[in-house]
């Protein structure tokens, strides 16, 4: 009896699992459709797209319309400029955060908490408002259409502040930090052997939000810069001029902005899925 009972269980597990499975593979497929119809589009022509049913399968333009977009929107300079305007942000916003998530989490100091409400209420202004002092400010110190007025508005935010607050609060114990200080360690040295090393987890989920929100960033570069000095969306929206727009070369360039980002979390997706399952397991 007990023989079948277990038997019996695992066929309920098994079939449970192929349930799982099943709903993984759905997901995967819908997740991937976009990209896999953008590749379809770049590999059309202009004229094809525009019939019904639409294509839905790869045609032979895809390199002469990868070619076309790669000149046409000065694609090589803009994804230089992107990766330096993520990559730059994305180093300092995690840095910063960091460094002030743990002040906010673990120091005590004057108006502390005063301090750490109006970082949130930061939040609540919409980023529209800040726009014309913003630009004023570039422009009176000629910083118009170039990298630094993208990158120092928004290299700390008060989003990964709070962030890194909360993991901090949690994950880091105060007797550590008692520890460290006993042995004569500085804040200096408590930064980056203690805290560093414990908020290395949630460092790599605010590292990866905040790159792909870098990269995909478009409303404030398309005022601060141009055509002549592009990230990946400010390009784009050159290859959508004329009275005619060619979608297959749209497309063409939206698959070149897209697969160095695709590359990235690939090479270092394991990494960043470790650390976080790391942070899980010692949680």
């Amino acid at each position: 009896m007990k023989a079948l009972l277990n038997a019996g269980g695992a066929g309920k597990h098994l079939h449970g699992g192929k349930i799982t499975y099943a709903v993984l593979i759905v997901f995967s497929v819908g997740s991937l459709f976009p990209l896999v119809w953008t590749a379809i589009a770049a590999s059309r022509d202009n004229g094809r797209l525009a019939q019904t049913p639409p294509p839905f399968w790869f045609g032979s333009n895809l390199f002469s319309n990868l070619g076309t977009a790669w000149s046409d929107a000065n694609m090589g300079l803009a994804l230089l400029n992107t990766t330096v305007v993520a990559g730059t942000i994305t180093v300092g916003t995690v840095l910063f955060c960091t460094i002030a998530g743990f002040a906010f989490a673990k120091l005590r100091f004057r108006f502390r908490n005063l301090l750490l409400m109006l970082v949130i209420g930061t939040m609540m202004i919409p980023p529209q408002l800040s726009v014309v002092p913003l630009f004023m400010t570039i422009a009176e110190l000629e910083w118009t259409n170039q990298l630094q007025s993208v990158i120092l508005p928004t290299l700390v935010g008060a989003f990964g502040v709070f962030f890194m607050r909360q993991y901090l609060i949690e994950a880091l114990p105060s007797e550590i930090i008692e520890a460290a200080r006993v042995d004569g360690a500085n804040s200096l040295r408590v930064v980056w052997h203690v805290v560093f090393p414990t908020a290395r987890p949630a460092m790599a989920v605010l590292a990866m939000l905040t790159f792909v929100q870098a990269w995909n960033d478009f409303f404030w570069p398309i005022i601060a810069l141009t055509q002549d000095n592009p990230t990946v969306q400010v390009a784009l929206t050159g290859l959508g001029r004329g009275y005619i727009p060619d979608q297959s070369v749209i497309m063409a360039g939206a698959l070149l902005g897209t697969l160095p980002l695709l590359l990235a979390f690939t090479v270092f997706g394991k990494q960043i899925v470790g650390g976080i399952m790391q942070g899980a397991v010692k949680g």
